[in-house]
């Protein structure tokens, strides 16, 4: 019976030993099949990154430039780095093929170095007085001359970007699979590109945020009787669209169907337009912008006579020159509070200025993905617009404001599959009249017969041909679409946000708010179509050991005693060195005297002892995190197993035990 034990129990390790082993054979033999238990899924990558690397047509590669030589004392960065390798393998991995990683840790005065230096990888110090540390990536095309080739940096991926890698690594990506400037289609009715100030009889400047978006973009001005929109137009951008014919109106549903991506400015009251002088303020018509039938579509209420205001807030503004600042409940800061925090367009941005902007809402039974990005403080509410239209004295608002006691969307992001707003094709107008009574605008009699001519009948002497309004039309959108809508013309202007100085000809920026940045932040985001837009931010992939925070807390601690105590020493040293050198009158010594020379010599053997004790707590500090480190390896890899099979052994010779006793029954 002893023997028949033994030989069982060799057996049954034999057959652990060999499971496991089968199962060491199948994850190296199958890279690609991963088990993601972690809470935020960390390391499953989202549906948008997997379509983007497998539709991949060049291969590219992607080069991460991380010192690891020179992060030996460095745990923190040391982990973040084994993270963001992780993830670049993960990212390559679902690629089949199309992405290579190369892992290059640049020595001072290598080949590696000079290389990082040519795609503009700078070192960052980490400590004061410290080496300096590469930790960038770059993703390059694979061509065989490297002088064509295109490539795009990321200079350091610092860890307040975490949550948001995976974004960034794929714009890159993107960026390079897709080396040419998008086109950006601009719509609008106010004076973005320059224009005339009736009030000053002057020319006016171009604002300053088409500076910023044609560095990175090209820029196209589509006119707003545009009854077409060019399908090269990647983004179109749509600023104050105000009496917009219904042709104009079925080119943007168009442009929408068929998946042209789509970034809107509404307002109530657009203060761009007011012309202001010392004559008086001109306010022309057509300050109030909107999108009839679009936003219905779209799934959005939005009322073009409601402006708002909050109390918490009001930004606080100078009406005249030497009047003392005030709030202005119409004038809104949003601050982080109002940005939403986990979103790849509002992320690190501090603060936007807005004026007389309007509300966005969920339409009842939309069918789309309403995603607030900025709202309001629940000490809000809505105003009539015919209120804020020439302010001169804004405390007068306060008088009308009652707090709703709700939060409004100020900007937002409308996702999902669109159905048309002209379910039945481009819309017939029939006659200049009654283009004119449906809009309820003015409009040139010869420019509405031309409309009526594209739109649905070709007229000439011999015959009259009519078009179908179905042909070539879009019912709805191939897919989901994304479009970002903010309800505020003004955030765009350059007194909101920036002061321009003039240098040798040149405008020179100085941005005091982040409006500009929250627009290139859209645009990019845009830019990238449906499955860059679908990738959210990620949970932190930092989760630190309890044990490791107090460790390094009471580390901090013993350090800043020290140093406390090695800094009363330096002043209590040069007092003493001071009287030394001094005579009975005050006057300094000419020479050093052998007192003061001693005193010296002992002061750098103190400096010298304590900065040795300093490094050794340091040194101590990191001795103990990597054996906590290593323990916790032996007692994962080695322990851990060792018990499985203790507890396999124990219940297999348990449930053997068992059939034996109920066969001698």
């Amino acid at each position: 019976m002893t023997k028949a034990k033994f030989l069982f129990s060799g057996m049954g390790l034999l057959s652990v030993a060999a499971t496991l082993l089968i199962v060491v054979g199948l994850i190296s033999a199958l890279p690609s099949v991963r088990i993601d238990l972690t809470e935020d899924e960390l390391f499953s990558l989202a549906d948008g990154t997997r379509n983007i690397v497998s539709g991949l047509e060049e291969p590219i590669e992607l080069i991460f430039f991380y010192s690891e030589s020179a992060t030996e004392d460095q745990p923190q960065i040391r982990s973040y780095g084994t993270r963001v390798q992780e993830l670049l393998r993960e990212i390559v991995i679902a690629s089949n093929g199309k992405l290579s990683l190369r892992l290059v840790d640049p020595e001072p005065f290598s080949e590696d170095e000079d290389l990082a230096t040519q795609y503009g990888i700078q070192p960052v110090p980490v400590t004061q007085g410290g080496p300096g540390i590469y930790f960038g990536l770059v993703a390059a095309q694979l061509d065989n001359d490297p002088a064509s080739r295109v490539s795009e940096t990321m200079p350091l991926i610092r860890p307040d970007q975490e949550q948001f890698l995976e974004y960034e690594f794929m714009k890159l990506v993107t960026r390079v699979a897709n080396p040419d400037l998008q086109v950006i289609g601009l719509l609008t009715t106010l004076d973005i590109d320059g224009g005339f100030d009736p009030m000053t009889g002057q020319a006016t400047q171009q604002w300053m945020i088409t500076d910023f978006i044609r560095q990175l973009y090209e820029l196209r001005r589509i006119q707003t009787e545009a009854e077409s929109i060019d399908e090269d137009v990647d983004i179109l951008m749509i600023v104050h669209p105000e009496g917009l014919s219904k042709q104009t109106l079925y080119a943007i549903d168009q442009h929408v169907m068929r998946g042209g991506k789509t970034i809107v400015f509404l307002d109530p009251t657009a203060d761009s337009m007011v012309s202001r002088s010392s004559r008086g303020s001109m306010i022309p018509a057509g300050m109030r912008s909107d999108l009839p039938g679009l936003l219905e579509a779209w799934g959005v209420d939005y009322s073009p006579d409601k402006v708002l205001t909050d109390n918490t807030l009001a930004l606080r503004v100078q009406m005249g020159q030497g009047s003392r600042p005030v709030a202005h409940i119409g004038m809104i800061g949003a601050n982080r509070t109002a940005l939403v925090e986990d979103d790849i367009i509002t992320r690190r941005l501090e603060n936007l200025n807005l004026s007389s902007v309007g509300a966005l809402a969920p339409s009842e039974g939309a069918n789309t993905r309403f995603e607030p990005l900025i709202q309001s403080s629940r000490d809000a509410m809505l105003m009539d617009a015919s209120l804020f239209e020439d302010v001169l004295d804004p405390s007068v608002l306060f008088d009308e404001f009652v707090s709703a006691n709700e939060r409004y969307t100020i900007a937002a992001r409308i996702s999902g599959v669109i159905a048309t707003a002209f379910p039945e094709g481009r819309p017939v107008i029939a006659s200049a009249e009654a283009e004119a009574t449906e809009d309820e605008t003015t409009v040139d009699t010869d420019d509405a017969v031309a409309d009526d001519a594209v739109g649905e009948v070709v007229s000439s002497d011999e015959e009259s041909v009519e078009i179908d309004p179905l042909q070539g039309h879009l019912a709805q959108t191939d897919g989901e679409t994304n479009i970002l809508i903010f309800a505020d013309t003004d955030v765009l202007t350059d007194r909101l946000w920036v002061q321009v100085a003039q240098f040798l000809g040149q405008r020179i920026p100085q941005p005091y708010a982040n409006n500009g940045d929250f627009v290139i932040n859209a645009l990019d985001n845009l830019s990238g179509g449906a499955d860059l837009v679908s990738i959210r931010s990620r949970g932190r992939y930092s989760r630190p050991f309890e044990r490791v925070v107090i460790m390094q807390r009471e580390a901090d601690d013993r350090l800043r005693i020290e140093e406390a105590a090695l800094l009363e020493r330096l002043a209590a040293t040069e007092e003493q060195l001071a009287a030394l050198n001094t005579d009975e009158n005050g006057q300094p010594l000419g020479q050093l005297t052998p007192e003061i020379q001693a005193e010296i010599d002992r002061f750098n053997a103190e400096l010298l002892d304590t900065r040795r004790s300093l490094r050794d707590v340091q040194y101590q500090l990191t001795a103990d995190i990597e054996e906590l480190g290593s323990n916790l390896k032996w007692f994962n890899t080695v322990a851990i197993p060792m018990l499985l099979t203790v507890l396999a052994l124990f219940i297999s010779l348990t449930r053997a035990q068992r059939r034996r006793a109920a066969a001698q029954r």
